[in-house]
């Protein structure tokens, strides 16, 4: 058996002298140990397996980290993490401690940015590569955005101000016909026009070849046709050009992305156009390689792990989103004003079966989560109840939509705060936890948080119906977490669990982590030491007579799954001192910092919110002394 070649490779520039024959026994030993890490590991497999030949290719004709990539969504980044010397820790991917989904300054000088979000990329190189000629540095900088990250406002943000700079970029347009969900509008039937010009692209590398054979002059005839190249299109598709171009870049392909050597070519064109921004337009297969990511993109795109020889996923129990999509589809049922929202989330948020059962009031914008606000905004002014599902990390791109149309004005949208909280292995950049600190902040917000499956409708209902203004519902990812004996769980405002504490020692949260308290307080009465708990169902506006209760308590305790500073517990602290109780409130929260990557399980552990971390925090306060207000 021959040896590796990628156990070989310590640095980009191992691969550059590299035959044609090892380039593609490389990229073969790379999509497999691509599928042997994500089977164990989870992650995002078929965007990695569509981009093997083009980050080969990449790392062939740049020189890493002097020329610097951006790869928009970062997730797509295992190749580039393989070639850049950190082959030995792959195995440590998304696990505790080990390697991140994304790219990460921290781990690699070869990582400029962290991209964990959507549609960035070209701003951050535009930044990056303005830096560059500042400092005097000739590097150039690569975005690599896929084309459903083009259904994104920023990514035009960022092409309309680059195509007007002299700058070294090159934006490379990854268009596999997908992103999360299946791409939609305009752009995506755009791109899927100018792949179908098969007579100019014939034409254009017929050209091209022949150029390239000439002696000492065909290359630069080649490049300056490719300056020229408007008037070559002209005169083929009689029509003036790309969009891209008419932007200000010089705009290449569709390029076969697949075929390694031709994209070296390419991206050496793209090179010898020095100041001048270049947009490169290639075609892929989403799961390229491995039949099962193949034909079933959006299951390979993101997920916990899978069995190598059949293709199938792990899959896990019931969780929140399943129930969120089954509530929604029965108020859709009984009534024809209910419509869905989604960002390319359709599978994320569940909302596949209601998608399909109603399809007129369902509405996929794209990766557009601050459009997808305003938009429902409309819908809820011309009297229909729109309801958006979104990722607790993706809403945070909406903040001033949230504001400025729908909060002030007072209209009835529903907001579906998935992956509320700690979501895991993909880190800091997908964490849920500044949801209930931003929203909190925004007059005439409701929000509500259901701890099990029970309370999902009755406050997915009271968010719809029963609250004329804007309101949010927020769960986490997964399933529920323990449910003691006897909790009718019946979407109540706030629940007051009796333990028999005499007005010692109150604990209160919300959310997924009162299974948690519960476990800890059980522990605690077996002990013979009980406490009291207080579990919010609304945690904005904060129910009065939950505050009014926890003053008849010398000591209270606010366990919370999210940020600190402007989160529900100072929320609480406030009301609580403001109505002149003066006994001592502890807070223990997500304290001025990101979390970085781990399981769900470990995360909690670490930030004392798992049920050891509540009983020795519980524990250690149960004979303090009231008379003192603090929190630590």
């Amino acid at each position: 058996m021959s040896e590796s070649l990628l156990d070989t490779i310590n640095t980009p520039a191992d691969i550059k002298n590299f035959s044609r024959e090892e380039i593609d026994r490389l990229c073969a030993e790379i999509r497999e140990r691509l599928i042997e890490t994500v089977s164990l590991n989870g992650g995002h497999l078929a965007s990695n397996l569509g981009v093997v030949e083009l980050t080969v290719a990449m790392h062939r004709v740049f020189d890493s980290p002097h020329d610097q990539f951006m790869f928009d969504v970062g997730h797509q980044c295992y190749t580039h993490k393989l070639l850049t010397g950190r082959r030995e820790q792959f195995h440590t991917l998304r696990t505790e401690g080990g390697m991140s989904g994304f790219p990460k300054p921290s781990e690699s000088e070869h990582d400029p940015m962290i991209s964990g979000h959507s549609s960035t990329s070209i701003s951050a190189a535009s930044g990056l590569a303005a830096a560059k000629k500042l400092r005097g540095d000739d590097g150039y900088v690569v975005a690599v955005i896929g084309d459903g990250a083009l259904t994104g406002g920023m990514a035009y943000e960022g092409l309309n101000n680059l195509g007007r700079m002299h700058e070294r970029v090159i934006v490379i347009l990854n268009d596999n016909k997908m992103s999360i969900s299946k791409n939609v509008g305009s752009m995506a039937r755009y791109l899927a026009g100018i792949r179908t010009r098969r007579g100019y692209i014939r034409v254009k590398t017929k050209i091209s070849k022949a150029l390239q054979r000439v002696p000492f002059v065909g290359i630069k005839i080649n490049n300056l046709l490719f300056r020229s190249k408007k008037a070559l299109k002209g005169a083929i598709l009689h029509r003036r050009g790309t969009i891209f171009e008419d932007m200000g870049f010089l705009y290449i392909g569709p390029v076969d992305g697949h075929n390694e050597k031709v994209l070296e070519r390419t991206l050496n064109v793209a090179k010898s156009m020095n100041n001048r921004p270049v947009l490169i337009h290639i075609c892929t297969v989403k799961g390229k390689g491995y039949e099962p990511a193949e034909l079933k993109p959006k299951v390979f795109h993101g997920l916990s792990g899978f069995d190598i020889d059949s293709g199938e996923p792990k899959h896990g129990s019931t969780t929140f989103s399943d129930v969120f999509a089954d509530c929604l589809s029965e108020f859709a049922d009984e009534d024809e004003s209910v419509c869905a929202v989604t960002a390319a989330m359709k599978s994320g948020t569940a909302l596949t079966d209601f998608a399909s059962t109603y399809r007129r009031r369902f509405f996929d914008v794209g990766i557009a989560e601050g459009h997808a606000v305003t938009f429902c905004a409309g819908m809820a002014a011309n009297g229909m109840r729109p309801v958006f599902a979104v990722y607790s990390s993706f809403l945070q791109r909406g903040y001033d939509q949230l504001i400025h149309d729908v909060a002030i004005q007072g209209l009835n949208v529903t907001f579906a705060v998935d992956r509320a909280g700690i979501v895991g292995e993909d880190g800091e950049t997908h964490q849920g936890l500044f949801d209930t600190a931003m929203l909190g902040t925004i007059p005439n917000m409701r929000i509500y948080c259901p701890a099990y499956f029970s309370e999902m409708k009755p406050m997915l209902r009271k968010s719809m119906y029963e609250y004329s203004g804007p309101s949010a519902v927020r769960y986490p990812r997964g399933a529920e977490k323990y449910r003691p004996e006897g909790f009718a769980g019946e979407g109540n405002d706030f629940d007051l669990i009796r333990g028999n504490g005499n007005g010692g020692l109150l604990a209160v949260t919300y959310g997924r982590v009162f299974g948690n308290l519960c476990e800890a307080a059980e522990r605690l009465a077996g002990e013979g030491v009980p406490v009291d708990l207080l579990k919010l169902g609304l945690v904005k506006p904060l129910p009065p007579e939950a505050v009014s209760a926890a003053a008849g308590y010398e000591t209270v305790i606010f366990f919370e799954e999210g940020i600190r500073h402007g989160g529900v517990a100072e929320d609480f602290c406030s009301l609580l001192t403001g109505s002149g109780w003066r006994g001592r409130f502890l807070i223990r929260a997500v304290d001025d910092r990101f979390v970085p990557h781990a399981s769900v399980n470990s995360s909690l552990a670490r930030l004392g919110l798992d049920a050891d971390g509540m009983y020795d925090t519980i524990k250690t306060n149960l004979s303090a002394a009231g008379g003192k207000d603090e929190s630590n």
